[in-house]
């Protein structure tokens, strides 16, 4: 398999499309999918006309990204609009792609996805790994409905992303524009994806019991207590402070992780809001009699990170790498702020000449040795796909 990449931020969504979409095909033949990630400023549809001009009948896979794009060019951004595109060709892979608007129910709809993406590839049975993008919110019941379908195979992918967390994000294919429901692509191959999925944060000594949850991401009680009367006592601070979205950005550096069930992997959980009767929303799902821990890092760490991860995935390869597909959760990235070409310049380092794309996501996707399929935010899911 070869990779490339393309991007850019001109205003006009059409040529903008054509323009990042030109730049990715150059040197590569017989392409397979192209994924696509851009500005919610753009009209998105006339964006995928510009792509299909240049990449007539390759599917397109892709979402919305916070706020830029980041490939060996550096961080691509604009007030205006912003895409980013990585095509793979050649190879012995076959892909096959789909998208679909949800329907009455999420997991019904990852099911009808994962049977359109196997006849897509002109398959009857399970790929070897498949990206997914979906919206924030029921990412678990699109993944439990693509399961349903193939049983437990290796994923990654994030959740489509807007600039302000307004719920202007959109997913797209090579035909389709969509709030809400899923994108999927199907990798059949005898060289796999290698994913490394990761909150890069430390373990602190404070963790607790939920006791309480309402709905399945609203986290009332830990240890009999109001969670975030029950957070803010671990970190000595004033619960009425972190009320509303005061939360979100508080916890940016201090978490919640929860761990699978062999320990081998802690995802995280991202407070969100702060609730009047100090519950707080929480960017995934929990469930009660679990425990969550308080995890930790520093902004110093979670630029550091960046790059280190990446160092971590190629050790991770047998294979050369061919490219690769970086999902960096966007509220790291706010995090991290204006050091963000610090970000870029680490990651293009330890890419070297392999090309490379980051997105920035709302909800991250990956999984860690012999475990489930896992959601998680404030994570990095890291893949690479082999020469």
């Amino acid at each position: 398999m070869k990779g490339n990449v393309g991007s850019s931020n001109v205003e006009n969504a059409r040529a903008a499309g054509k323009e990042a979409a030109a730049k990715a095909k150059k040197g590569l033949s017989d392409i397979k999918l192209a994924f696509a990630y851009a500005s919610v400023a753009y009209d998105l549809n006339q964006l995928i006309s510009g792509i299909r001009e240049e990449l007539p009948g390759v599917p397109v896979a892709g979402n919305t990204s916070f706020t830029g794009v980041i490939t060996s060019e550096g961080f691509i951004s604009g007030d205006k609009g912003f895409v980013g595109i990585l095509a793979l060709g050649g190879g012995d892979v076959t892909v096959g792609a789909a998208g679909k608007p949800r329907g009455q129910d999420a997991r019904e709809t990852g099911r009808e996805a994962a049977r359109e993406a196997i006849k897509n590839a002109g398959k009857a049975g399970a790929p070897a790994c498949f990206y997914m993008a979906a919206p924030p919110g029921e990412e678990e019941f699109y993944l439990k409905g693509v399961t349903d379908v193939i049983g437990r195979v290796p994923c990654f992918g994030g959740s489509a992303a807007d600039n302000s967390i307004a719920g202007e994000w959109k997913l797209f294919t090579g035909d389709q524009v969509f709030a809400d429901g899923i994108v999927l692509a199907f990798f059949y191959t005898d060289k796999p994806a290698v994913n490394l999925f990761t909150g890069a944060y430390r373990e602190t000594g404070d963790a607790g019991i939920i006791t309480k949850v309402r709905g399945k991401r609203v986290l009332v009680e830990i240890d009999g207590e109001p969670a975030v009367k029950k957070y803010a006592q671990w970190r000595g601070l004033d619960p009425e402070s972190l009320k509303g979205g005061n939360l979100l950005v508080s916890t940016i550096t201090s978490p919640l992780g929860v761990k699978d069930r062999l320990g081998e992997l802690t995802a995280i959980r991202h407070p969100m809001n702060g609730n009047d009767d100090y519950s707080m929303n929480v960017g995934a799902n929990l469930a009660e009699k679990t425990a969550v821990i308080r995890m930790e890092a520093s902004v110093d760490e979670l630029v550091g990170s960046a790059s280190k991860t990446l160092e971590e995935l190629r050790q991770k390869m047998k294979a050369p790498p061919a490219a690769f597909h970086l999902v960096h959760c966007g509220g790291r990235r706010a995090g991290i702020d204006d050091r963000i070409d610090e970000v870029a310049a680490g990651i293009k380092k330890a890419a070297g000449d392999i090309p490379f794309i980051v997105e920035f996501t709302f909800g991250e996707y990956g999984y860690e040795d012999d475990g489930n399929n896992t959601t998680g935010g404030l994570m990095l899911s890291y893949t690479g796909f082999p020469q």
